[in-house]
């Protein structure tokens, strides 16, 4: 008995060591900037991740860290530094297909935000791609982020096939408000910027900016902006997670659309503005009441590109290849 005792100590050690995060302490979130992110500011103001998880007899406690763009993000998810990010579909599919079969491979758990990427310039003449001067800079957040494959894919549509990378010279990665500000200005380089909400509507409301093009010409229709995922591992170690943050992120939605004052001033105390008051933003998310939820939309589409030029060497039969069981029954493609 004594010596079953004993082996069971060290296995009992070693098990401890590898028991979920989540039933430890805290779960750390990567979230970047706008109002694409709203759903989890209002998830971390109201403690939503932390009422679903008890429900599921978990304690925990939320953390959330800012980054800008889907390279930083998905290099914070693989090293640890989060347990989990959202962003962009593009850079989860790299990363899904890359570690395929390991514990590093990226899984999707829910949507985030399907807001359309617009492609705004200071320049009045430019009214296609097809306009823009080589010396003419395209702002995004990261050369390797959702409005890079939509800028990708709307320009093999406008050059012809094979011309995906025509304007991929004159991008620049720039954090959204310093995209903003540099575009707005007209005195530097930057005289486009793919951009997102709010930045979108302050760029337009100024006079300053017109649109291009956006995502919606790129996919024929609405395509996820935002998704939240996580490493197979942490998911493993893990397994109540995925529920607990598509119950916590249906939630904060339906806040938002229930509540629009009310996420209007959670929003900007996240992220004060000069620009926008409380009325500006409640309006804003009166007009885009269908861009927050759990559904992801354009996942095979941005594959079937991605594969096309040579990115993805796996392509999935489906999005159900990259998220999980608990969205797999919403109306998602």
């Amino acid at each position: 008995m004594f010596k079953t005792l004993r082996r069971a100590v060290p296995l009992a050690l070693m098990l401890a060591a590898t028991l979920p995060a989540v039933a430890q302490a805290q779960v750390k979130i990567g979230i970047g900037f706008g109002i694409g992110f709203l759903p989890m500011f209002v998830a971390d103001e109201m403690k939503m991740v932390e009422s679903q998880a008890k429900k599921a007899g978990l304690d925990i406690t939320t953390s959330y860290q800012r980054f800008s763009g889907s390279s930083a993000m998905q290099d914070a998810i693989l090293s640890g530094s989060v347990d989990m990010g959202v962003y962009g579909v593009a850079a989860m599919l790299i990363a899904w297909d890359k570690a395929k079969g390991t514990p590093q491979q990226i899984f999707g758990i829910a949507g985030v935000n399907s807001s359309p990427l617009v492609l705004i310039t200071n320049r009045p003449d430019v009214k296609s791609l097809a306009d823009f001067a080589p010396t003419d800079k395209i702002a995004m957040p990261a050369l390797v982020s959702p409005q890079m494959y939509a800028l990708q894919m709307v320009s093999e549509k406008v050059f012809g096939p094979g011309q995906q990378d025509k304007l991929k010279p004159q991008v620049v990665a720039l954090p959204h408000p310093e995209a903003l500000n540099a575009m707005m200005s007209g005195s530097t380089e930057v005289k486009a910027y793919v951009s997102t909400p709010p930045f979108t509507q302050i760029a337009l409301a100024s006079g300053k900016a017109h649109v291009v093009t956006t995502s919606e010409a790129a996919f024929g229709g609405r395509s996820s902006f935002l998704v939240l995922g996580a490493t197979k591992r942490y998911i493993d170690l893990n397994p109540k997670l995925p529920g607990i943050m598509v119950a916590a992120l249906t939630e904060a939605s339906d806040f938002i659309r229930a509540n629009p004052r009310k996420a209007a001033e959670i929003y900007l105390k996240v992220e004060p503005s000069k620009i926008l008051d409380v009325d500006k933003v409640e309006a804003m998310l009166k007009a885009m009441p269908d861009d927050f939820g759990v559904a992801v939309y354009g996942v095979k589409a941005t594959a079937d590109f991605m594969s096309r030029i040579g990115v993805l060497k796996t392509v999935p039969a489906s999005f159900k290849d990259v998220f999980l069981a608990p969205i797999q029954s919403t109306a998602s493609n």
